[in-house]
């Protein structure tokens, strides 16, 4: 790979109050040999083999497989220069220099790519994310997570259930909705009840699927169905809502929408697996190369080795096995299952093993307010509750689970979204530290919304990745109306404090959660340093927490290798390491901050091998589906007449 010439030495934050000039408008790629179809049989020949050790020199034969030149490399190195780059024959980068010095290495059989004068760089590194479960989605209708009346939303389901099958699919097909917002029911305040969707003109089971994976609304038909009563217990990590009256309200919260859901249609397979592999390529579109898959069990688990043993898995994949509450309690039993399903399962390419997952907490937004705190929940007018949330597991058996783990060499992957959950991680790992005298577990903490400044500094003495989510850092229904009233202004100023992390030390990785949000990757950057985003209403605590821009581009690439134990292979632009790269269609180390929103992916290399071309046919299709956010899904007619403007980062176009 190469670039041109820079005088500039490394590649520091630039200030967007100051913007550099705004890039050249993209040309197609300039390419010798290069197939016009990303993935097309034949593209594995760009690389004599899959990615092996890395090699010192060039290969036998002379040439580069591949030079991208023209290109401002941003390297992910501290202090490293924009250098030029060379793909070599086993997918690594075997070469670095300027444009003349790697002249030498192009051969007759040698691909080359002109980038342009933009940024070449490592490939994204999702340290949390669901793609699966976005493939999954992808196939019922979605809500983006609009905010609606109650009558603007029954217009809207009303049209789904014409469009899902109307009259013929009575009474028995269930209606399931995904990417509901649980606090978008308009007056802000309004509580969801199965009342309303019992309004519809249908006899139907209905479900809206919250997309916060965290709470579910249904009607009347659904909770028969699954035989839900005022007499039905709260399952184990999980919550039936329920009125004055004793009776269920129709919501659902945590575990407890498995009561429902298990009673839902599975699509099949082969539907399942085509609709995965569509969305992992939008992932590879979207610039994506690594994914640590933070909810992964034999079903998943089965998908990834389909997917993998037929050419259809674009990325490296590390999924967390995730443990339930009563595995957390038991570390020689979930140990045993974990390592049971790594047998199973490790030989499928692709796949590396190593880490699981524990839920700690729920989310603090209204109407949930289930992650765990350390003070209690306002109760809207500033006087305290006594809710302060629910802790799935103990710190001591937290600990007791982490110690069994890392003694095994495994990584342990908390969701922690408020700041007594935080706590208790960290408290967990303290104990594992202690009893085992691991010194580099690469343990984690994944969402950070709350963080107690105490704990701050506990992270780099521990060694803890904080695995941030930073495009919910900015100034939306989501941070102010559902949440400011209910942990007052003080403890508020502390969402997602991620420079106050990086200051006190703490390594920073990066995850979208998706598809919990939409798949927008490059605007998950901007809004990491800006605080607001595309879609904010305005910067959430910007002089305070926002990033400077090396910062986040390192920890979207090398941070999160680290966090995911393959920084030797993966996450920066060097020699030796894997040819994980993609081609932009800007310079997003120069360009103004609020344009990095916008950045297109020209091309993505995973081991040297090119999972997405833009000029291709497939690729241009791919990419215009990533530049509206990756996992929109199909809606009526009916939802832009009601949508417009009030939704939150759906990335579908509309307000």
């Amino acid at each position: 790979m190469t670039s041109s010439p820079s005088p500039y030495p490394s590649y520091p934050s630039y200030p967007s109050t100051s913007p550099p000039p705004s890039p050249p408008a993209p040309r197609p790629l300039s390419r010798r040999g290069l197939l016009a179809a990303a993935g097309a049989a034949g593209a594995a020949g760009l690389l004599g083999t899959a990615a092996g050790p890395a090699a010192a020199a060039p290969s036998s034969r002379g040439s580069a497989a591949l030079v991208i030149h023209n290109a401002r490399v941003f390297s992910g190195v501290d202090g490293g220069r924009p250098a030029q780059r060379r793909v070599g024959r086993d997918g690594r980068i075997l070469a670095t220099g300027s444009d003349a010095a790697l002249r030498r290495y192009i051969g007759r059989d040698t691909d080359t790519v002109d980038a342009g004068g933009n940024t070449v760089m490592s490939g994204i590194h999702d340290g949390h994310v669901h793609p699966l479960g976005a493939g999954d989605r992808s196939l019922r209708p979605s809500l983006e997570g609009a905010e609606t009346t109650r009558d603007e939303l029954l217009t809207i389901l009303t049209g789904f259930l014409a469009d899902t099958g109307g009259a013929a699919a009575e009474p028995d097909r269930w209606l399931v909705v995904e990417d509901w917002n649980p606090v978008g029911l308009l007056p802000t305040g309004s509580v969801p009840h199965h009342s309303v969707l019992d309004a519809l003109a249908t006899r139907r089971p209905v479900i809206l699927v919250g997309g916060d994976g965290h709470n579910l609304w249904a009607n009347r038909r659904a909770l028969d169905v699954a035989g839900i009563t005022a007499a039905t217990p709260d399952p184990v990590g999980g919550r039936i809502v329920k009125g004055a009256d004793g009776q269920p309200t129709g919501v659902l919260k945590d575990d407890a929408q498995d009561l429902v859901k298990r009673h839902v249609p599975e699509p099949s397979r082969a539907e399942l697996v085509a609709a995965c592999a569509e969305v992992l390529g939008l992932a590879a579109a979207s610039g994506v190369t690594t994914m640590m898959d933070a909810l992964a069990g034999r079903h998943e688990l089965g998908l990834y080795r389909e997917l993998a043993e037929s050419g259809r898995l674009p990325q490296r994949i590390v999924p967390a096995i995730r443990l339930d509450d009563a595995q957390a309690k038991d570390p020689a039993a979930a140990l045993a299952y974990a390592r049971g399903l790594r047998r199973e399962f490790e030989g499928a390419p692709g796949l590396r093993f190593g880490m699981v997952k524990v839920f700690l907490d729920g989310v603090i937004e209204y109407p949930a307010k289930t992650a765990a705190l350390l003070t209690p929940y306002l109760d809207g007018a500033g006087k305290p509750t006594d809710n302060r949330g629910e802790l799935y597991t103990s710190a001591a058996d937290y600990g007791r689970l982490t110690a069994a783990f890392n003694s095994a060499g495994w990584q342990m992957h908390a969701h922690g979204l408020g700041d007594r959950a935080v706590r208790t991680a960290l408290d967990g790992y303290a104990y594992a530290r202690r009893v085992t005298g691991r010194r580099d577990p690469r343990n984690a903490v994944a969402h950070l919304q709350l963080v107690d400044p105490a704990d701050l500094r506990r992270f780099a003495q521990l060694g803890v990745a904080a695995c941030m989510q930073l495009q919910w850092a900015a100034e939306d229904t989501w941070t102010m109306e559902a949440l400011l009233p209910y942990i007052g202004p003080r403890r508020h100023r502390w969402m997602y404090p991620a420079r106050s992390l990086e200051k006190a030390g703490a390594r920073l990785s990066g995850g979208s959660d998706w598809p919990v949000d939409a798949l927008q990757v490059w605007n998950q950057l901007r809004t990491a340093i800006d605080r607001q985003g595309a879609h904010g209403s305005g910067p959430l605590y910007r002089e305070l927490e926002g990033l400077g821009r090396s910062s986040v581009l390192r920890m979207h690439t090398s941070g999160t290798a680290w966090q995911l134990r393959q920084e030797d292979l993966t996450g920066t632009v060097e020699q030796g390491r894997a040819a994980d790269l993609v081609v932009l269609d800007r310079d997003v180390t120069r360009c103004p901050v609020a344009d990095i929103s916008d950045t297109r992916v020209r091309m993505t290399l995973v081991g040297g091998r090119v999972v997405h071309d833009a000029d291709s046919a497939t690729g241009r299709a791919a990419s215009a589906r990533a530049a509206r956010g990756a996992g929109s899904a199909p809606r009526p007619a009916s939802y832009a007449a009601v949508h417009g403007g009030r939704h939150r980062a759906c990335g579908c176009g509309a307000g």
